[in-house]
């Protein structure tokens, strides 16, 4: 039987996720049935090479398939977009040992944690001793393997690279080997799963971790290799702007929805029948929309370059970031005007509206969309460095 189009599975597993939204809250992790329509649908590895039963999505059909989800539920959307890019970055750079362990064929199987180095490593035989204590731990709840960034030490010093940065790397390690210590009590996407943990002298091998700004993937097909030689970082923005995209455009299809009957204590009309409501709506639509246009432009652009062989500019990576920032700044504008405009509806528990709201919002104070990202974009865009660590 072929395979549906990825976008097409997202489809028919949305309204799983969404029947699901509030029991995810409830139970600040996806649960199981949310867990396994993604599964089923076999979203998890939409981003993988083919070789690992993958679609080895390009940006576009990657960004349109976290965004669909992220439509249903915010939570859903970030936790598949953390889990699918952090499992997309683990199948291009580690060993095919390692692989072979963690993905092994199953469509289930997924990754979870921070990337981030916030533990060190001391080196031991074969591997890393690694140490460290990590927050915002997106899609642990269920995951497999955790991931546990660390910074190489020798002689009490972190080790450096030729470019003078030291050397940072993201391992992985088997979830029974975690201690989790949870602190997920948050006003928004509670239902990720985002959990502190920690890692205490945990050896972990040679080729189960990776440098966190590598170039150079192991396996995988033309557009897979030619994402992964741009290193992680442009997939991981691909999901942060497609989860913003999706909160974005649920918002508006609900404040539609309700328009044209919802009528606040005073006033005249309808709110699909004011002057002031009609022309904010278009203006939320166009900067929504504008958005998305730019987010997929500057994706593909950058996809293009490295397909073609060719070194992907400061400007590219830059545009790419900036764009990922503008997209959550458009949702989270979308959803303060569907949020203040549909009133006391939007301010009880269970509403959609309200849901969306915390969503953006909480989503919106990820160091990997803040204001320093605009700022080092605009260095870049400016021409007033060569380089920026991170784009």
């Amino acid at each position: 039987m072929t395979k549906l189009d990825p976008l097409e599975r997202a489809r028919r597993a949305a309204p799983v996720l969404e029947a699901n939204a509030q029991r995810a809250e409830d139970e600040r992790t996806l649960p199981a049935a949310s867990v396994a329509a993604l599964v089923e649908a076999d979203l998890f590895r939409v981003a993988l090479p083919r070789e690992l039963g993958g679609d080895e999505a390009g940006f576009a059909t990657a960004i349109a398939v976290w965004e669909e989800i992220a439509r249903a539920d915010g939570s859903a959307g970030w936790t598949l977009m953390a889990n699918g890019s952090g499992a997309a970055a683990a199948s291009a750079y580690l060993s095919d040992d390692a692989v072979g362990k963690v993905f092994g064929g199953d469509p289930a199987a997924t990754l979870g944690g921070q990337f981030a180095p916030r533990g060190t490593g001391l080196r031991e035989g074969n591997g890393y001793r690694v140490t460290g204590s990590y927050g915002f731990g997106s899609g642990s709840g269920h995951s497999r393997y955790v991931s546990a960034g660390f910074i190489p030490l020798e002689n009490g010093a972190p080790v450096m690279l030729p470019s003078g940065l030291p050397d940072m790397r993201v391992g992985f390690v088997p979830r029974e080997q975690v201690e989790f210590t949870d602190g997920w009590y948050v006003m928004g996407l509670q239902g990720t799963g985002s959990y502190d943990y920690e890692v205490r002298g945990i050896v972990i091998p040679d080729g189960f971790h990776f440098a966190l700004f590598g170039r150079e993937p192991r396996r995988g097909g033309e557009t897979f290799r030619a994402i992964f030689r741009l290193n992680m970082m442009p997939m991981t923005a691909a999901g942060h702007a497609a989860f913003a995209l999706g909160v974005g455009r649920r918002a508006l299809d609900e404040i539609r929805a309700i328009a044209s009957t919802r009528q606040r204590m005073g006033d005249p009309a309808p709110l699909a029948g004011r002057l002031t409501f009609q022309r904010e709506f278009a203006q939320a639509e166009a900067k929504l929309r504008a958005a998305r246009l730019l987010v997929l432009d500057a994706f593909a652009a950058l996809e293009a370059t490295s397909r073609a062989g060719q070194a992907d500019t400061l400007s590219q990576r830059a545009l790419v970031r900036a764009a990922t920032c503008f997209a959550t700044d458009a949702a989270r504008e979308a959803c303060d005007f569907a949020h203040l405009r549909a009133g006391t509806v939007a301010i009880r528990d269970g509403s959609v509206l309200q849901r969306c709201f915390r969503d953006i919002h909480t989503g919106s104070q990820h160091a990997f969309i803040g204001e320093k990202v605009y700022a080092d974009a605009g260095t870049a865009l400016l021409g007033t460095v060569t380089d920026v660590v991170g784009l």
